[in-house]
């Protein structure tokens, strides 16, 4: 028994020496920080993170990329201002740098953001002149076709669209505002295409082939596809409207089928009454379209 006792006192001896010889490095590694100089550092990396240029760069970026590595940077040197004032200067001298790496890494983001936003900015205004051409377009052949139900309806409907999508653009809001634009996109063009479709407007286009009318229609299915979707996008479909949906998937593929086996003809009868289906999912979702 004597032996243990002798035994655990000497592991005893041995943790107290080893932890006394670490506490001792770490005072002597603190020690020979400079803290005036530590402080410098300290004001420099503040002034980096909230107060200089680069600062304000990432802030205005509008990225978020970059303001998550700010915010990287910013977490960084908390931890390393907490060491400060716990005495630990050489763990914060470790940490400083650490801090700045992050925030130069949100400045290249941000420089990243700077350069894409004009494009961005050149993409909205190419894709507003096509939907305004488009919505003139409609307008144009509504007005030969003055019978058509819903004319009024689908112009006010794209009209708003475009009217949200510049406003949102205008609050700085670029993503939102070119969904809102790709949505009066895709209405105006599926408007113009149902109101031409089955008349002699569509006829007088003298397609060569069937072959060549099926591709027509095939563009005509996928624009009215995709209005739908986005349409519908985080919404609960009703029982209806997805009935509609796929009965006009099935026909879709039949349409695929009849084509494939060069049965053109009966392929475009299919596509045009999948489109009709689409159209009538569309109203149901509160957009009137002609057709």
């Amino acid at each position: 028994m004597r032996i243990i006792r002798v035994c655990r006192s000497v592991l005893a001896l041995s943790a107290w020496l080893a932890a006394t010889g670490a506490y001792a490095q770490h005072t002597a590694a603190d020690a020979a920080v400079d803290r005036a100089r530590l402080e410098q550092r300290f004001a420099a990396v503040e002034t980096l993170l909230e107060k200089s240029s680069a600062a304000r760069q990432v802030e205005t970026s509008g990225g978020a990329p970059a303001q998550q590595k700010r915010e990287q940077a910013r977490g960084i040197y908390r931890e390393a201002r907490a060491a400060f004032e716990a005495g630990q200067y050489a763990r914060a001298s470790v940490l400083l740098p650490q801090a700045s790496v992050q925030m130069f890494e949100a400045v290249r983001l941000a420089a990243s953001a700077d350069v894409t936003a004009p494009k961005a900015r050149n993409d909205f205004a190419a894709r507003l002149d096509s939907v305004n051409a488009l919505h003139a377009a409609f307008r144009r052949v509504a007005a030969e076709k003055s019978g058509a139900d819903g004319v009024a309806e689908t112009s006010r409907d794209i009209e708003n669209l475009i009217r949200d999508a510049q406003q949102l653009s205008g609050a700085g809001q670029l993503e939102a505002g070119r969904a809102a634009l790709d949505r009066a996109y895709l209405l105006a063009k599926a408007a113009v295409s149902s109101l031409r479709n089955g008349d002699t407007l569509v006829r007088s286009l003298h397609f060569a082939t069937k072959e060549e009318e099926f591709r027509y229609e095939v563009d005509r299915n996928d624009t009215h596809q995709m209005l739908i979707k986005v349409l519908l996008e985080g919404k609960a479909r009703s029982a209806g409207q997805q009935a509609l949906m796929d009965k006009a998937l099935q026909l879709r593929a039949q349409a695929d089928a009849a084509a494939a086996g060069a049965d053109h003809a009966t392929a475009v009868k299919l596509l045009e009454e999948s489109t009709r289906e689409l159209i009538r999912a569309i109203r149901s979702a509160g957009v009137f379209i002609p057709g």
